[in-house]
């Protein structure tokens, strides 16, 4: 009888079973969309809309003289008149002026409507704000978004973004990014929200309402296409590196990593991309269960699929389950692919008319493909208006949004260690800042900031200011030495430094008060950020071994896309503020919560390692946790960490009081609602996240450690206490069991809310 509520989570939480035609549309049809997609796809000949199915590279278009990037007529002639292509991506090299983006989408849809009479539809990985584009706001990384637990920041900076985007004339971006960063190693942790699925979920989702409005019908000129990605558990590689294969349970694909896709769908996401690398030995871009089955008809989806950079091509080249390119194609066609980014090979659509022809590629599938690419064009309104012209965008890098994405930037830094009180740091103090990034614009930014890797953004940054040049302005510079003792190599690759100088740093320590050890990693994106070793390079760890001994208190300014080692130097430190990769007005927001002038409110998205033979997440397996075993073996696998997911510290206390459920047991479709009082008992006002965890105390599966349920962050002034209300459903307490089945099992349930806990049945 446990079994009996299988499938109850169903609406709510899972995949919904393709063979159920009631499923409701993901996007409501629009009537009005439907024909005009008829009609334009009825008067398309085969290669038209094989062209319409192909993304072209904007360096196949164009060339570099004298005045810069310009398009090349005769390339786009060849591009657009005799292929037919519907699509160009990517920015030559750096990013653009938005008049120069103006000048470059305007002259491919002027060839585009003039040949096909149908827009073409540009793509930019505009991935924290419009960051090819220059002079845009700059927002932090989406794992700053993740530990600002606050869906509102997530909003803000979708808006933002497409704002700034449209005024380049781009009507389209490859994000949010909603992986589980399930593999503290992956470099690209800092891309999504962090390890759990619901933050990514909420966080995700938001930001694509942010992004496309709330009508995806009709996107309006404020407004952008999202593409999700990278679908489906691309954070979970065995290895740790980028587009290397994941071996993760169905039941796991299905209940953690299927989740935030489901919910930005449901938000109305009009485009996905795919996953590089294989699942369980399939690559995803071949895998018609997932593609079509799960996500096309278990959602009732009517969006497109995009392929990644060159991944049909990775089907025979590197995945080895196509012999040839041409049956690389045949396959990731067939699995569901619509849009295929061939960066620079045409001789895709020659291949793919060949394979229509000798009927290995269904019409229907043709059809359906370019129906789907038509039908977001005309959802974006790109018939009507193919550009959106500057003029028409005032606000654009302007105060108001650099005001926001400074707010943004106070709320998503954490703050992991106060020892003593030392911070707030007290006016007139003399600090000492140093380590590698302590002066550097590039890591603030990361990875996609200007350029793919992030690596030049010093050059396009002077307005900005670093980490020493906000603690000057906001201290005094006569109060500030820079004494750096560790540095990258400029404009290197991220691991690459310079021989330390760690003496400079610690003589100049002995005239200071607090010394300010600013240290982390530098910029990288996808596979060139790929590491053997997790820990903090030893140069930046011997430099604060070293400054430790001069017996100054030291602030530890942890500044990284994904949690680097620092169990040696952690004891160190009598403070730890952690900013990951906050942006342009990252260091202002670090110089304001130093002076105590923001509170910090964050908290980690992921679990923070200690030790590099000891990764986890929090929501791990009850049994993975265990005292020694007695006996002929000494068994010991404690769950060790530095620091646990949602650890956070403010510059005021909370205390938790009288947590209450509405009921005491419960059903698949009961909602039940959790009040807590939370009272700020400090001296200053700050805001808390409340977060509703729970336990299913006995299983017919391992119960999980814990698992968060709802969260929601609350500002709370001295001596204030509001009550809070959680609110799920029944149904989003039930798990995947090992045949692929929704389950939720009678039984009792430990729901937690700060250090309250109470039990409740599930009848």
């Amino acid at each position: 009888m446990r079994n009996r509520f299988i499938l109850a989570a169903l609406a709510s939480l899972g995949v919904a079973a393709c063979s159920d035609n009631a499923v409701k549309p993901a996007i409501p049809a629009d009537p009005e969309i439907e024909k005009a997609v008829e009609k334009t796809l009825a008067g398309m000949t085969l290669e038209e809309k094989v062209g319409q199915m192909t993304e072209i590279a904007i360096d196949v278009v164009g060339n570099w003289g004298p005045e810069g990037f310009s398009v090349d007529p005769e390339k786009l002639q060849t591009v657009i008149g005799k292929y037919k292509v519907g699509s160009i991506l990517n920015t030559p090299v750096v990013g653009q002026t938005p008049e120069k983006w103006q000048e470059i989408i305007g002259a491919i849809q002027e060839a585009s409507m003039r040949e096909i009479g149908i827009p073409c539809v540009y793509g930019l990985d505009q991935n924290h704000g419009a960051s090819y584009v220059m002079g845009a706001t700059y927002l932090p990384q989406n794992i700053n978004v993740g530990a600002s637990f606050n869906p509102q920041v997530a909003y803000d900076a979708g808006v933002i973004t497409a704002y700034e985007s449209r005024a380049a004339n781009c009507p389209w971006t490859y994000c949010p990014t909603v992986d589980l960063s399930r593999d503290p190693r992956w470099p690209r942790v800092w891309e999504n929200y962090g390890e759990d699925p619901l933050v990514n979920a909420i966080q995700g989702s938001a930001a694509v309402r942010g992004m496309q409005g709330d009508d995806p019908n009709h996107i309006g000129p404020n407004n952008i296409a999202v593409s999700v990605k990278h679908y489906l558990g691309y954070g979970n590689p065995r290895t740790g590196k980028d587009r290397t294969p994941a071996y993760v349970p169905e039941f796991e694909l299905k209940e953690k990593n299927f989740a935030p896709f489901k919910a930005c769908v449901e938000a109305g996401a009009l485009t996905i991309m795919v996953n590089s690398a294989s699942v369980n030995g399939i690559p995803v871009h071949a895998n018609k269960e997932l593609l079509t089955g799960w996500l096309k008809e278990g959602l009732n989806w009517d969006g497109m699929i995009v392929t990644d950079w060159n991944d049909i091509n990775n089907l025979y080249t590197r995945e080895g389950v196509a012999v040839d390119k041409k049956h690389a194609i045949e396959l990731a066609i067939n699995a569901g692919i619509d849009m295929t980014m061939e960066p620079y090979d045409l001789g895709f659509c020659d291949l793919l008319i060949e394979l229509v022809k000798e009927g290995r590629v269904p019409m229907e599938r043709i059809d359906d493909a370019a129906r789907r690419v038509l039908r977001l064009k005309y959802r974006l309104g790109l018939f009507e208006n193919p550009n959106t012209p500057l003029e028409n965008y005032p606000m654009f890098g302007g105060e108001e949004f650099a005001k926001i994405a400074t707010a943004a930037a106070e709320e998503t830094e954490i703050l992991l260690k106060n020892a003593n009180g030392i911070l707030p740091l007290q006016k007139g103090v003399k600090i000492l800042v140093t380590g590698p990034n302590a002066n550097s614009m590039r890591c603030l930014n990361g990875g996609w900031s200007y350029s793919w890797q992030g690596h030049l953004a010093d050059r396009f940054t002077e307005k900005y200011n670093t980490i020493y040049e906000a603690v000057c302005n906001k201290f005094g510079k006569k109060n500030v030495v820079l004494e750096q003792g560790v540095t990258y190599v400029a404009e290197g690759s991220y691991e690459e430094e310079n021989a330390p100088e760690i003496e400079k740093a610690v003589r100049a320590a002995r005239n200071v008060d607090v010394i300010l050890a600013c240290i982390g990693e530098n910029s990288y994106c996808e596979t060139p950020g790929n590491l053997s070793d997790l820990a903090l390079s030893e140069n930046q760890r011997n430099l604060v071994k070293a400054l430790a001994k001069t017996g100054k208190p030291i602030v530890l300014i942890l500044n990284e896309g994904r949690p680097r080692l620092i169990n040696d130097i952690e004891p160190l430190a009598d403070g730890i503020i952690d900013i990951l990769l906050p942006s342009n007005y990252g260091g202002d927001a670090l110089a304001n919560i130093l002076a105590g002038d923001a509170n910090p409110s964050a908290k980690l998205p992921y679990t923070y390692p200690r030790h590099s033979a000891a990764l986890t997440t929090y929501d791990y397996r009850i049994s993975e946790e265990t005292d020694t075993m007695e006996g002929a073996y000494d068994y010991n696998a404690v769950v060790s960490v530095q620091w646990p997911f949602g650890y956070g510290l403010s510059y005021t206390t909370f205390k938790y009081d009288n947590l209450q459920c509405s009921v005491e047991e419960f059903g698949k479709d009961t909602e039940l609602v959790f009040t807590v009082d939370v009272t700020n008992t400090g001296k200053v006002a700050g805001k808390e996240v409340v977060m509703l965890f729970s336990r299913d105390m006995v299983a017919s599966m391992v119960p999980e450690n814990r698992r968060l349920r709802a969260y929601e962050k609350v500002e709370i002034q001295p001596g204030e206490t509001v009550t809070v209300a959680l609110k799920i459903k029944g149904s989003d307490l039930a798990f995947v069991n090992p045949k692929g089945e929704w389950t939720l099992e009678p039984g009792q349930f430990r729901m937690q809310v700060g250090d309250k806990t109470l039990m409740i049945n599930c009848k």
